[in-house]
């Protein structure tokens, strides 16, 4: 392929839709498009540029998953292409997660020509822009050719806007040989500042509380202000919670102000801050709940504020007082208005026992060890929710960048979300290492990203949690009403082999079944120039 020139043509010059769109990429610092090609997006890859690059998913929710962590770790919007209705339905469950995790991502499908449109040909898309409503923020199929350039800046302002998400765009087989003007990207704000008053308000409360937590969702690190929430919490000797199901670390796990993770729970919450006359929630809801609860959402006696950059999220929240502004500005408002009085140091987080050697290995006990072998620039990207308590008891987090999980619950994200945190870390020049947490059951809805991984070389281990069942759903089981040690139908998961299944797409593997192997194994995973699958056989 003959690559066009990376500098813009002179302005008299008349692209081809084509070529518009290649130059606002290029403007918009995008130079990757993730994708599983098919016949309605070939004319967009004709003499595809030699400074873009093209990651090849084996199926289209895998794309969405890598794009989708390419993005939270460049928090610059990602380009996805998908083939039209079928790969687009393939594709939902991880467009629902990114619309979850609030990752702005550019969600591009073909579409067949214009000319056969009335036919309803082969392989076409009907109505195309409603199949992935309602988890995306924008979707269009633009009337003219010409408009596909302006169609796509404007789907990058739309995603980069809080709160961020996907954008989707159906573009027609023969449009992108048509002409059509340049589009020169226009500067728009990013962030939305708080209100004075009512950020002011916040800050007289949190300076006349006696006793304050805050408690800190995915939006503290989304928007860079995990260094501010520490600043903050010193200056108020504040007690700092995880929020129910944050998708990312708000705060360094080891810090002695941090208290644990509160429970997706209402009367756990309200048991968890009873000690509290005021709570700060920050970058989450307030909150987020996985089971039916009764009672109050809040200690008797206590106030809430909540700061988060989702208008919905803010109105729908059953207490407290809401502000919608970026992370960011909000924490810099309440720093500068901080003047707390002389507060007692709050409890810290009591540490964990000591997990012990058994055979079959403990999950704590493989934690541990996976925590003493790590560096610490390592990135954690998990996907094992039956082990999420342990994880948090012994595989502590360190703040800022450290934490990725899904936040929609949805499983197939996490595996291929660590490809694409790994490509952007690769691409930026970072170092540490990207470790894919996964358990069994999850890895096996997107087992296709070893592919990429193999191909790309990215520097990972994948760390697969085999304990030969869908342990969530076991462990969840009583809560439904299922008597003790009885199993739901389809939850046991025997006879998986990964060390088999990596070595099939390319990757180096071992599996590891006692605590004798566990630590040179994970040393070699650890180790390993480029990506290394360690299947640890648990309880």
């Amino acid at each position: 392929m003959t690559a066009p020139d990376t500098q813009r043509p002179p302005t008299d010059a008349q692209p081809t839709v084509r070529e518009a769109v290649i130059q606002l990429m290029r403007d918009l610092g995008i130079d990757t498009v993730f994708g599983n090609p098919g016949s309605t997006e070939l004319p967009m890859f004709r003499d595809y540029p030699s400074d873009f690059r093209y990651v090849l998913g084996l199926q289209e929710s895998v794309v969405i998953g890598m794009a989708d962590g390419y993005a939270q770790a460049t928090r610059n919007a990602s380009m996805v292409n998908l083939h039209s209705a079928a790969g687009v339905g393939h594709a939902m469950g991880n467009i629902f997660t990114a619309f979850k995790n609030q990752t702005p991502m550019i969600v591009t499908a073909g579409q067949q020509s214009r000319s056969i449109l009335p036919f309803d040909p082969f392989l076409f898309a009907a109505q195309a822009t409603d199949l992935p409503k309602p988890y995306v923020k924008w979707a269009v199929e633009p009337a003219r050719a010409e408009d596909v350039p302006l169609a796509l800046a404007r789907a990058y302002r739309i995603a980069m806007q809080p709160p961020c998400g996907p954008v989707f765009v159906s573009i027609p087989a023969d449009d992108w040989d048509r002409t059509t003007e340049w589009v020169t990207p226009r500067q728009m704000s990013q962030a939305i500042g708080p209100d004075p008053v009512s950020i002011t308000r916040v800050a007289t409360a949190l300076n006349a509380s006696r006793r304050p937590a805050i408690v800190v969702g995915a939006g503290v690190d989304r928007d860079g202000a995990v260094g501010r929430v520490v600043a903050l919490a010193e200056q108020h000797r504040a007690a700092v919670y995880t929020a129910p199901m944050s998708a990312r670390c708000g705060f360094p796990e080891r810090h002695p102000l941090f208290a644990g993770f509160l429970p997706a729970m209402r009367e756990r919450i309200v048991q968890r801050l009873a000690e509290h006359d005021l709570i700060l929630v920050l970058g989450a809801p307030a909150f987020s709940y996985h089971v039916e609860g009764q009672g109050p959402h809040i200690p008797a006696g206590a106030t809430l504020f909540h700061i988060v950059d989702d208008p919905q999220t803010a109105a729908w929240a059953p207490v407290g007082d809401s502000v919608v502004a970026s992370l960011h500005l909000a924490l810099d408002a309440l720093l500068e208005h901080s003047a707390p009085p002389q507060r007692a140091a709050p409890t810290g987080r009591a540490t964990p026992q000591e997990a012990v050697a058994g055979v079959p290995m403990s999950v704590p006990y493989v934690l541990q060890s996976l925590d003493r072998a790590r560096q610490p620039g390592d990135v954690v990207v998990e996907e094992a929710p039956g082990s999420r308590s342990d994880i948090q008891a012994h595989l502590p987090m360190a703040g800022a960048d450290s934490f990725y999980t899904m936040a929609s619950g949805g499983l197939g994200h996490g595996m291929p979300a660590a490809v694409g945190v790994a490509l952007a870390r690769q691409r930026q020049g970072q170092a540490g290492r990207v470790i894919a947490l996964i358990g069994d059951g999850s890895s096996m809805y997107a087992i296709q990203a070893l592919y990429t991984a193999a191909q790309m070389n990215v520097p990972m281990t994948f760390v697969i949690l085999n304990n030969r069942r869908y342990a969530a759903l076991q462990d969840f089981a009583p809560v439904f009403g299922y008597a003790p040690g009885v199993k739901p139908a389809g939850t046991d998961l025997p006879n998986l082999d990964f060390v088999m299944l990596a070595q099939g797409q390319g990757m180096t593997a071992e599996r590891a079944e006692a605590p004798d192997a566990l630590a040179p194994a994970l040393e070699r995973a650890l180790r390993h120039p480029g990506p290394f699958l360690i299947e640890i056989v648990v309880a």
